[in-house]
């Protein structure tokens, strides 16, 4: 049976306020597809003679700190300085250890991915976390599937198989890139990060999304048992790769900063997404920043995109609407 709500008996102030509440979910969305698919393109414009000038390492370090001092101030300004004062326990913080090394082996994955594809083809197989997530979530959280779901999965997938062979470079793509031009490619290497990848994002955002939901606290005080994690075992890996002949912060420049903002900012408002909303919203946006990372590898790299290249953005789209229609 379904219940169909009376609009009639709406009062005005409630309908201003869930309009206020969609127009900020709108703008939050916005924001989060605009910085998810500009983050491989500004990756690409530090690259020098084909590599990232800086250290992965020490760049996933910054945007785990920023976000940890973010988070601190909030929790400061909207709780009091109370809400430091006594530890937490043991078993309240430590379930968010898991996601911490989780998402850092993913943050370093982004960057090395890079040196072995183009920014489209990172974009386009990274929808391959759609795949991985709605799987961790039928199967971890028993959530259940309708058939034309799981057939917009089966189109991911021979998205990803159509953009792969298409693209598949296993010889020098320097050299093919200073022959032909900038074109979409990716090697063999590159398409075996990807599947690893979408495997640990997917496992990282169900654990997360069920830590988050599962306890009664701040979200600027659970974000801050995240990101100590995450600062600690970041600092310890980017601390460890430092050689003498290269300084923690070498290779940095303003482009590199507005990553580290961006990257940030992005992981802030995904725990808002995922405490307050659904873990489908990040496919959204892992969707729709396709178009935005197109766009801007065209404008700012001169990316050349085949014609071939638009059967598996239709096909993710296809998928898109049939999983979430």
């Amino acid at each position: 049976m379904i219940a169909v709500q009376n609009f009639g008996t709406r009062s005005p102030d409630r309908l201003r306020r869930q309009w206020v509440k969609r127009v900020l979910w709108g703008v939050l969305f916005g924001l989060m597809v605009l910085i998810y698919g500009s983050h491989a393109p500004l990756i690409t414009l530090t690259k020098v003679n084909g590599q990232v000038p800086f250290n992965p390492s020490s760049c996933v370090f910054m945007i785990e700190l920023s976000k940890l001092l973010v988070s601190l101030a909030s929790l400061v300004l909207t709780e009091g300085t109370s809400a430091l004062q006594a530890p937490p326990p043991l078993l309240r913080v430590a379930p968010y250890a898991v996601p911490a090394l989780l998402y850092a082996l993913n943050n370093n994955l982004v960057v090395l991915m890079q040196a072995y594809m183009d920014p489209s083809s990172y974009q386009v197989l990274s929808n391959l976390k759609i795949a991985s997530t709605a799987l961790l979530y039928s199967f971890c959280l028993g959530k259940r599937l309708r058939p034309s779901q799981w057939l917009a999965l089966g189109l991911l997938m021979c998205a990803g198989v159509c953009h792969s062979y298409s693209s598949l470079d296993l010889g020098d793509p320097v050299r093919v890139e200073a022959e032909e031009g900038p074109r979409i490619h990716i090697t063999a290497w590159g398409l075996f990060l990807v599947l690893v990848y979408c495997c640990v994002s997917g496992l990282a955002a169900v654990y997360t999304e069920r830590v988050l939901k599962s306890q009664k606290l701040p979200l600027s005080l659970q974000n801050i048992y995240l990101y100590v994690f995450g600062v600690a075992i970041n600092g310890l890996s980017s601390f460890s790769f430092i050689t003498g002949e290269k300084s923690f912060l070498e290779g940095y420049s303003g482009v590199v900063w507005v990553i580290i903002a961006g990257q940030a900012a992005n992981g802030l408002l995904m725990s808002v997404v995922l405490k307050h909303g659904s873990g489908i919203t990040r496919l959204f946006v892992i969707s729709c920043s396709m178009l935005v990372n197109a766009l801007l590898s065209w404008a700012m790299l001169g990316l050349q995109l085949t014609p071939f290249f638009l059967l598996p953005v239709s096909m993710t789209g296809l998928a898109a609407y049939l999983y979430y229609r």
